[in-house]
């Protein structure tokens, strides 16, 4: 993906308009933070984060920009199995699927070009045009197999 932070600003803005909606200062804050992490994020983690730079913006106003970004396709949400709900980036991102451990909930990002074309080959077989797609792929990591096993 090439959009840059003005590209995925504009996109926001607009997809809020259609909504009759307007950016805010605290929206653009929000959406700037959440562009600017590198990790799985959930509206805690990122509320704290925002709270250092601006204390007004309330948890609410937080959780609902997360959601609107989510319905404007410029995050999404993954699920780990522990309950709580993380926004990754869509834009400024590669996709990719997931590995996430059981034992410590260690998740790793991955890309493997052959799960990628079988995915196709399997919606074509029936009949399928893929507009996207989620994996995760649940087990033990190395070290929690390693400590299960003593």
């Amino acid at each position: 993906m090439n959009e840059t932070l003005e590209d995925v600003t504009t996109i926001f803005t607009d997809f809020l308009a259609k909504k009759n909606l307007r950016m805010t200062n605290q929206r653009n804050l929000i959406l700037k933070m959440f562009l600017s992490t590198e990790k799985h994020v959930s509206s805690d983690d990122l509320y704290s984060l925002i709270r250092k730079q601006d204390n007004t913006i309330g948890q609410a106003t937080v959780y609902r920009t997360l959601k609107l970004l989510a319905e404007a396709e410029i995050a999404t949400i993954v699920e780990f199995g522990d309950g709580v709900a993380r926004y990754e980036h869509i834009y400024l991102h590669q996709h990719h699927d997931h590995l996430i451990c059981e034992g410590c909930n260690i998740h790793i990002e991955v890309v493997d070009d052959d799960i990628e074309r079988l995915q196709v080959r399997l919606a074509k077989k029936y009949g399928f045009t893929l507009t996207s797609h989620k994996m995760y792929l649940y087990g033990k990591c190395e070290k929690c197999q390693n400590i299960s096993s003593l």
